[in-house]
C-alpha cells in the first residue's frame, strides 16, 4: 500500500466516523433509502428528503470535503482524484440493498 493509499484510507475512515450524531443520522437515512454514496466521495439525496436529512447531508459532505482537501494537499494529488478514489472505496464498502450513484441512483 503506497503512502497516498494509506492516507486516503485513513481519511476515508475518519469521514465515516466523523460526528457520532451525524453518522447515526446518516446511517438511518441510508437505511430508509433517502441517501446514498456518490462516485465523487460525497453522499447525496435519493429524491426529495426532509430538511433534517438535507442538513445531515450538507454537514457530512462539508466534513468529507475538508478531509479530501487535506489529503490532496498532503499528497500533492488533485482533489478530484482524491474524491474519485474515496468514492470508489465508499461505494465498494456500501452494503447490498443501499443506494449508490455512478451515472444514476441504483440499489447495490
Amino acid at each position: 500500500m503506497n503512502s497516498f493509499t494509506k492516507i486516503l484510507a485513513a481519511g476515508t475512515m475518519a469521514c465515516l466516523l466523523a460526528g457520532t450524531a451525524s453518522a447515526d443520522a446518516l446511517d438511518a437515512a441510508r437505511a430508509a433509502g433517502q441517501v446514498g454514496e456518490r462516485a465523487d466521495g460525497m453522499v447525496g439525496a435519493v429524491g426529495g428528503v426532509p430538511a433534517d436529512v438535507a442538513k445531515t447531508i450538507a454537514s457530512i459532505n462539508a466534513q468529507r470535503l475538508a478531509t479530501y482537501r487535506s489529503i490532496a494537499q498532503k499528497t500533492g494529488t488533485p482533489i478530484d482524484a482524491v474524491q474519485k478514489q474515496a468514492g470508489d472505496h465508499l461505494i465498494a464498502a456500501t452494503p447490498k440493498g443501499q443506494y449508490v450513484m455512478d451515472s444514476s441512483w441504483h440499489k447495490k
